[in-house]
């Protein structure tokens, strides 16, 4: 990474006292909005609830120097946390270092000490900081040109910028020389670079993320869970559903009507259109996981649950509606993740001898046979559409990659080839698009797939090319674990996980 610094001059006399018009309560997930400095135009922001967006309109000189004018839509956060979003200027801009951002600043005074990621209208993407109030402002430039989605995330005294051309993975700066107060304001800003214009910029994907806590171990305590639904044509995702429990692995039934999942060893099926989920049966069989999926035809659920005395998750079949299941799979642990589609078999990952596979058994009942027998793990098969092919991930080269057989087996071939971990490969109705989620391997083992990391939902065409990132977000384990697709082929649903929930959104009551 390239890195430039730029300052003023020595001798600029600090700016005086700051001049600040604030608004009342703030809209969507934000607390309040404020022009900052003596702007000429005093700004706006709109919320659109239904696309969950913010069009923001702001005048001001600048953000640099002594002293900043701008318009900011702020939240008061504390700790650490991670902002998030995908923004652009609405029309061609009037000036070139026209901006807009992220900020984190100390205050809403024009001189107070801040830390920026900032896009201009010329493409220049950069880290902004202001390392005390009235001091000259600093710049570290990003070697990405024209990034659309920008992240900023503040661990410690620490500060990350990860930018991206929106399909693009991040490529990240980071700034330690910046020492802000605990409390704080963070935000999306624009700035016209000139006092006596107004621009317009539109953020989609607005996202500010509590994380766990770095000594927190997944699977002993959670966070929240947010349920989004992700427009994979336009990557875009609306947050439909809130908890503060650990929600997993979200089903879309054929019919369009629900989504099941799992929380706290039971399955729900939530209703799209009224926001409200309702436990689904299973019996006695009642310390669910994340592993279940719906068959072709709808009308069954294969799920998996450990019971007293098993040993480890056993696969399980029980109508879509709930009902008492019946047993599958005679040992563990076995993890269900895939239908035959003609309803007739089932592939699961297995541990045997110590080593995890991909098996298949009959839904009928009969002898599981070993698909795969490479030393290493092997995980996530589910079956194509059309019924040629078993996707799968498996860590056989080093890294986590993505794989597909025939349904015997037979012509094992590595379908992914990058520098990342790719787990659990979900291949689309229509039969064209494959999607999974990618962990980074600066993070995660390859051979793990934890909970609460910074994670990508990348989509492929099923004939191959280059995996293009549809979703980037905080998550991990639980996030796409089993098939998520909507029957449109266009749509999935996901988790993504922060300990900060939002009113404006419905939240688990």
């Amino acid at each position: 990474m390239t890195t430039i610094f730029r300052c003023l001059a020595a001798g600029i006399v600090a700016v005086a006292s700051f001049q600040t018009r604030s608004f009342a309560q703030g809209p969507g997930i934000f607390d309040g909005q404020s022009d900052i400095g003596a702007v000429k135009h005093p700004g706006t922001v709109v919320y659109h609830p239904r696309e969950q967006n913010y069009v923001i309109a702001g005048s001001g000189a600048n953000v640099w120097a002594n002293a900043d004018e701008f318009h900011f839509v702020w939240k008061k956060m504390h700790g650490d946390f991670l902002l998030r979003m995908t923004g652009a200027f609405v029309n061609k801009t009037k000036e070139e270092h026209s901006k807009w951002g992220w900020m984190i600043r100390t205050s809403l005074d024009k001189a107070s000490a801040h830390v920026s990621a900032v896009a201009h209208a010329n493409g220049l993407t950069s880290m902004q900081y202001r390392k005390t109030a009235g001091a000259v402002t600093e710049e570290m430039q990003s070697k990405i040109n024209g990034a659309d989605v920008i992240q900023l995330e503040r661990i410690g005294g620490v500060f990350i910028m990860s930018v991206a051309r929106n399909g693009e993975t991040f490529t990240t700066d980071t700034l330690r020389s910046v020492s802000l107060n605990d409390d704080v304001y963070a935000g999306l800003f624009v700035c016209a670079h000139n006092a006596a214009n107004v621009e317009t910029a539109e953020f989609n994907n607005v996202r500010i993320v509590v994380p766990a806590n770095k000594n927190m171990t997944g699977y002993q305590k959670y966070i929240g869970s947010d349920i989004e639904i992700l427009d994979t044509w336009n990557k875009t995702s609306r947050i439909i559903y809130q908890s503060d429990k650990s929600i997993q692995a979200p089903n879309w039934t054929a019919d369009n009507k629900s989504l099941i999942y799992n929380k706290d060893g039971l399955l729900y099926k939530y209703n799209l259109a009224t926001n409200v989920p309702a436990v689904l049966n299973t019996g006695t069989v009642n310390q669910n996981n994340n592993d279940h999926v719906i068959s072709f035809d709808n009308k069954w659920l294969t799920i998996s649950s450990s019971t007293a005395g098993s040993d480890g998750s056993i696969g399980w079949v029980v109508p879509i509606n709930g009902g008492e299941p019946r047993r599958i799979t005679p040992i563990g642990p076995s993890y269900m993740h895939g239908w035959s589609p003609d309803g007739k078999y089932l592939v699961f990952t297995g541990m045997r001898n110590k080593d995890f596979d991909v098996y298949r058994v009959p839904v009928a009942g009969g002898e599981e046979v070993r698909l795969t027998d490479t030393k290493g793990l092997d995980d996530g098969p589910e079956y194509t559409p059309d019924g040629k092919y078993i996707y799968f991930n498996s860590v056989r080269t080093g890294l986590m990659q993505i794989w597909r057989m025939k349904p015997d087996g037979s012509e094992q071939t590595q379908i992914t080839h990058d520098e990342f971990n790719n787990w659990f490969p979900h291949i689309s109705p229509d039969g064209k698009n494959i999607v999974f989620v990618t962990f980074l391997k600066n993070e995660v083992a390859a051979g793990d797939h934890p909970f609460y990391k910074h994670v990508y939902l990348r989509m492929m065409p099923i004939n191959g090319g280059e995996p293009k990132v549809v979703a980037y977000l905080y998550g991990g384990q639980g996030t796409i674990n089993t098939p998520s697709w909507a029957p449109d082929s266009r749509h999935l649903a996901f988790v993504s996980n922060s300990s900060l929930l939002f009113p404006t959104f419905p939240i688990e009551k």
